[in-house]
C-alpha cells in the first residue's frame, strides 16, 4: 500500500491505498497528493508547514523536507 495526501476544504488528511485513488472510489477529497514513499513525506505534505512552501512542488521535495527535518 502506498501513502496519499487528500485535501478537501483546506483540510489534509494522510491515507493509504493499494491502487492509485479514483473520484469514484475516494469521493470525500477533491484533490490527492501522491503516491508517497514514506508516511514521514505524507505526513509532511499534510502538515501546516508545507502549506505555501515554495520549496514543496513535488512528492520528492516532501519526501527530502521531512528527512531533513528528522
Amino acid at each position: 500500500m502506498r501513502f496519499y495526501v487528500g485535501q478537501k476544504d483546506g483540510a489534509r488528511t494522510v491515507f493509504k491505498s493499494a491502487t492509485p485513488p479514483t473520484t469514484e472510489a475516494y469521493p470525500q477529497f477533491a484533490a490527492v497528493i501522491g503516491p508517497f514513499d514514506t508516511k514521514r513525506g505524507a505526513t509532511w505534505a499534510a502538515s501546516p508547514a508545507a502549506r505555501g512552501n515554495p520549496h514543496f512542488n513535488h512528492v520528492r521535495d516532501a519526501e527530502r523536507i521531512a528527512k531533513e527535518a528528522a
